[in-house]
């Protein structure tokens, strides 16, 4: 895409095809990730030993930590991109992209190295014990000693070149990895294939990263003429600016998703009570409401560059009617998927698990977990629009209301007033709140930026 293109798709293109044309890649990618997620899920549940299942549950709080490191620098340098792009600072656009690069490839190499040296007390925070301790290992050792680098490249990489307009080919690289992930996991998985359970589906999704993440390396060589995306160590610069722009955004968004990963390690060591069953059962519920989950994160993702590029350049009256659309779009399919959760639980969760107790514990947790959809999706976008503009401060206030004053709390209370199908409810609770929060919030933000923006202010 060259220059004017990208200018014609962030100033002037009508609002459906603009933020179609950066959403519908994004949250075809995000849908793949899903589907890759729940294919660990589905063919480690075809072993029907809950042991591996419960592997893949408990080891899941450290790759969501993955996207601490992938909001820093990712969603960090990205929004400085977009926003340098609106202002036609094209040094700053490539400065940043470096700064992300080399951070995130630093970090991730820094993880797999703590996280091997910490193993045994990691397993023990995670709420493993002396039967699913040697799964769990096993599984991290694959998707966390050998893999945090690809992994946290291949989602920081899809950022950058996101960030310019790129949305097609950042969800090309995403979907060759997952795509790539689904073909090697029964091939690993299975007692036909290698046989090595939870820990083959680790290893598949390693080499698929590596994958997604060649990928990437060749699309930038192939467009380095044509692409502000630049990751040469000659383009990383630690301006004062460069720094302070990306880790504005980046920093609140990071302890965002580790604020989400102390939320999930509560909920596990919660569930992990009452045996591998409930374990198991939580984990496929978890993965199964992932899917609208990421539909509404996708259109955040995708309408981040357009917000960005237009906050940049002052335009405020497109960056409401970008998110205003996002938005209805997002809450119809949520709320659709919350009406087909609800009433066919049983039927959902019974395709990953034949276990009748899994199935039972499953279909409950589903039930509670589906109602908070529709308020959740407000919060994305929200989120999505204080990242977009630098207002990380505002970002990360909603983090920690949703998970510190709100969710693990209402886990606690939810948790002893209804033992074990209480916890599923937690969410629900806390995006009821935010959601209220969000509608206030935001309504005051457009009011500033058009009352700024007026010729009489």
């Amino acid at each position: 895409m060259d220059d004017r293109a990208k200018a014609e798709l962030f100033e002037n293109s009508p609002i459906p095809k603009a933020v179609m044309t950066m959403a519908i890649p994004t949250i075809t990618s995000s849908l793949v990730m899903v589907v890759y997620n729940l294919a660990d899920t589905y063919f480690v549940g075809m072993l029907n030993d809950p042991v591996q299942n419960a592997a893949v549950t408990l080891a899941a709080p450290v790759l969501l930590a993955f996207n601490a490191v992938n909001n820093l620098f990712g969603v960090g340098s990205s929004s400085m991109m977009s926003r340098a792009l609106g202002q036609k600072k094209y040094d700053i656009v490539r400065s940043s992209s470096a700064f992300g690069f080399w951070c995130a490839l630093c970090s991730g190499l820094l993880f797999s190295f703590l996280v091997t040296l910490f193993r045994g007390p990691l397993l023990t925070g995670l709420g493993a014990d002396a039967v699913t301790a040697g799964a769990t290992g096993e599984y991290l050792f694959w998707t966390v000693s050998c893999g945090a680098a690809p992994a946290i490249l291949n989602v920081v990489m899809a950022y950058l070149v996101r960030s310019e307009g790129s949305s097609f080919h950042a969800s090309i690289g995403t979907m060759s990895g997952c795509i790539l992930n689904i073909i090697l996991d029964p091939i690993f998985i299975l007692p036909w294939g290698l046989d090595m359970g939870a820990a083959g589906a680790g290893c598949a999704t390693f080499l698929s990263n590596c994958f997604a993440c060649g990928y990437f390396f060749v699309l930038l060589f192939l467009k380095r003429k044509n692409t502000y995306v630049a990751i040469s160590p000659k383009a990383l610069r630690f301006e004062r600016a460069i720094v302070l722009g990306v880790c504005a955004v980046g920093i609140p968004a990071s302890i965002q998703n580790l604020l989400n990963v102390t939320g999930m390690t509560v909920l596990n060591n919660f569930t992990s009570a009452y045996g591998a069953d409930a374990v198991a059962a939580m984990g496929i519920a978890q993965k199964v409401n992932m899917v609208p989950m990421q539909v509404a994160l996708g259109f955040s993702q995708g309408i981040m560059p357009l917000i960005s590029y237009n906050y940049g350049s002052g335009n405020s009256r497109r960056m409401k009617d970008v998110f205003f659309f996002s938005s209805r779009i997002s809450l119809g399919i949520s709320a659709t998927v919350t009406l087909i959760y609800f009433f066919g639980a049983q039927g959902v969760v019974s395709l990953f698990m034949e276990n009748p107790a899994i199935v039972a514990y499953g279909s409950r947790f589903l039930q509670g977990m589906c109602l908070g959809l529709p308020f959740l999706c407000m919060d994305f976008l929200a989120v999505g629009v204080f990242q977009s503009c630098g207002m990380g401060g505002k970002a990360l206030a909603f983090a920690i209301l949703r998970k510190i004053v709100l969710e693990i709390p209402a886990l606690c209370i939810l948790g002893s007033l209804f033992p074990l199908y209480g916890l599923a409810y937690a969410q629900f609770t806390a995006e009821v709140v935010l959601a209220t929060a969000a509608v206030l919030v935001l309504a005051r933000l457009f009011r500033g930026l058009e009352k700024r923006e007026s010729p009489l202010a």
